[in-house]
């Protein structure tokens, strides 16, 4: 019996979770169907496929139509009889519809929509995007109720939520993680904060370091670690100003991007997201599934993975000197800090894996045949 087609497909020349989360499905989905990924020809996903799963690289052009690009997907939908097309990224959606109507396949469209939406999309344009479109799955259910209030009922695609889950991460031993304490200059005495992300303002950088400036002028022994490469490199410049300007030298660290960060999580007392606007948060759910403690900003799908208090703490959105009340609780109670992490792994497992989610998706995209 022939598998289903389905085109897995972002053209982001990014690499963040959204990217990664399109590699996660592609691979996941291939058991039960025929999964081709299509990634931008600039693309940083290529390090994450092997021989077992098929990627085509394509350039996306930039004029109003694309319409060069466009005609090689359509070709690509015919000649593997595409049945479905799921989409990661926002900016693909006309790409992927002219794609659509370029085929003679006239594949249904999926969009997983890790974006928000916050104005009415009742024009011409969008009128003929989100008609094409088959289902939209929002990662939660704050942008599915955008969804429903910004576009058109009698355009609107089906929806339907579906969270982003985690790969079951390798638990490191005592033994190993002391040694990746040492190889990352962890000091063993400190509360050692992370941070995994961009390096881009509205990840928040500059939050963390102002918070830890305020911890470190009481007296506290902090230090706070960034994982991540430079979106902006003027940015980045002026968080080493700053840090050079407050003496915190000593207390801020960049380590630079890492692969897998899942490791790095299981060598930090907590794990911070101070993003200015999270649609989901997958950071905090990775950090939590290896059992560390985590602090969010109390805006976007962050209040719908953390529950304050319990499963970690919320702090005040762009709001420094609240996001250093939240780290102080942590250095001061370690029985808060154990029990936040520990009841954050058990949500984890029975909300966020990605067996599970992966799973709903297939019977989703089944249905959707």
């Amino acid at each position: 019996m022939n598998k289903t087609t389905i085109l897995e497909l972002c053209m982001s020349p990014d690499l963040g979770g959204l990217e990664l989360y399109m590699v996660r499905a592609a691979k996941a989905l291939a058991n039960e169907f025929n999964v081709i990924s299509v990634i931008n020809e600039n693309s940083k996903l290529e390090q994450y496929y092997d021989e077992n799963h098929k990627f085509i690289k394509l350039k996306k052009n930039h004029n109003l139509l694309m319409l060069g690009g466009a005609s090689k997907l359509a070709k690509i939908i015919d000649s593997e009889n595409v049945k479905i097309i799921h989409m990661h990224w926002t900016k693909d959606i006309p790409f992927v519809v002219l794609a659509k109507l370029l085929s003679k396949s006239k594949p249904k469209i999926v969009q997983t929509r890790n974006m928000t939406m916050t104005r009415f999309k009742a024009d011409v344009y969008h009128r003929l995007m989100y008609k094409n479109i088959d289902l939209m799955l929002p990662v939660t259910y704050q942008v599915k109720e955008q969804l429903e209030t910004f576009i058109p009922q009698d355009i609107r695609p089906k929806i339907e939520v579906l969270y982003m889950g985690s790969d079951k991460p390798e638990i490191l031993s005592v033994a190993e993680v002391q040694i990746l304490k040492n190889e990352l200059g962890f000091q063993n005495n400190s509360f050692n904060i992370g941070m995994v992300g961009r390096i881009n303002e509205a990840k928040g950088q500059h939050l963390l370091i102002k918070a830890v400036d305020i911890l470190v002028k009481k007296g506290l022994d902090v230090n706070a670690y960034f994982v991540g490469h430079a979106m902006e490199e003027s940015y980045l410049e002026s968080l080493k100003q700053d840090i050079k300007d407050k003496n915190l030298e000593k207390n801020i660290h960049f380590l630079g991007f890492m692969k897998n960060p899942h490791h790095f999580y299981q060598v930090c007392d907590a794990v911070v997201l101070a993003s200015k606007r999270e649609t989901f948060g997958l950071v905090l759910i990775e950090a939590m599934q290896v059992g560390t403690a985590v602090i969010g900003a109390n805006s976007g799908g962050v209040v719908e993975i953390i529950e304050a208090g319990q499963t970690g703490l919320l702090f005040e959105a762009q709001n420094y000197e609240s996001l250093a009340s939240a780290i102080e609780k942590l250095v001061a109670d370690k029985e808060l800090l154990s029990n936040i992490a520990k009841a954050g792994q058990k949500k984890c497992e029975e909300k966020f894996s990605n067996e599970k989610q992966f799973k709903k998706l297939e019977i989703i995209l089944k249905e959707l045949i």
